[in-house]
């Protein structure tokens, strides 16, 4: 090595800062708090009292300080953008930004505009999420998505939303919860057939991504390959 080398901060080399929810779920390998999951370091922050409930399906009421206050962490630790491992906090977009002044991408819900561009005429982008119900029109417009997206949830399955919002339990059965987001991802083909290609909202559903794909023939893009995307440009590869 050459040159001179530059400080001014604690940590080197893990450039993107995640903001974690408050849950003690299990975390499989393609879940975004999965640190095996990304093929480059990673820095975390648990925002104490963020849970899965309060921020699916309270709007993360009285949350916003304590993220800008963990992202402010993050970005003092060494992190030079930061994300969130939850869609729903597209509610805080604007406001993250604004405060921590690096770039920060919320919600997997922020590629449904760039997928929509790759479609051809008649086709559209369906959107799978952990909970149609609470995934309200102020969290599709904070992440530039259409009011009227075709959207189904797995609210009503037997695992994936009873262990990872309502906390009933600490333990995963994956192929339960595999189950579950695949008859979530059919009804929506089924409801909608314009669907031409899916994104996950929910940033624990990256590893049946691949499920969903060769079950319904579309497209999937989730927080897995926004993430990879971000990183990208934070650290351009070399050629």
């Amino acid at each position: 090595m050459t040159g001179i080398a530059c400080g001014g901060k604690n940590i080197y080399g893990a450039p993107l800062g995640i903001l974690m929810l408050d849950a003690r779920f299990p975390r499989i390998p393609g879940d975004m708090g999965n640190a095996t999951t990304w093929p480059f370091p990673v820095l975390y922050r648990i925002v104490k009292g963020a849970s899965p409930a309060l921020v699916v399906e309270g709007g993360a009421a009285g949350m916003l300080e304590p993220f800008i206050a963990a992202a402010h962490d993050l970005v003092d630790q060494g992190a030079e953008a930061i994300t969130t491992n939850c869609g729903f906090l597209s509610l805080f977009q604007a406001e993250l930004a604004a405060a921590v002044r690096v770039p920060v991408a919320t919600s997997s819900l922020m590629q449904v505009a760039l997928v929509q561009a790759t479609l051809p005429p008649g086709r559209r982008v369906g959107v799978l999420t952990v909970n149609k119900a609470g995934l309200t029109p102020r969290h599709l417009a904070a992440a530039g998505v259409p009011q009227d997206v075709p959207l189904e949830g797995t609210e009503g399955g037997q695992e994936f939303f009873r262990v990872l919002i309502r906390a009933e339990k600490t333990d995963l059965d994956v192929a339960l919860a595999r189950q579950d987001i695949l008859e979530a991802a059919e009804r929506l083909v089924t409801r909608h057939p314009e669907v031409g290609a899916i994104v996950l909202e929910c940033t624990n559903m990256p590893p049946y991504a691949a499920d969903v794909a060769a079950a319904t023939g579309r497209p999937v893009f989730d927080i897995h390959s926004m993430i990879r995307w971000f990183q990208l440009g934070l650290r351009p590869q070399r050629f």
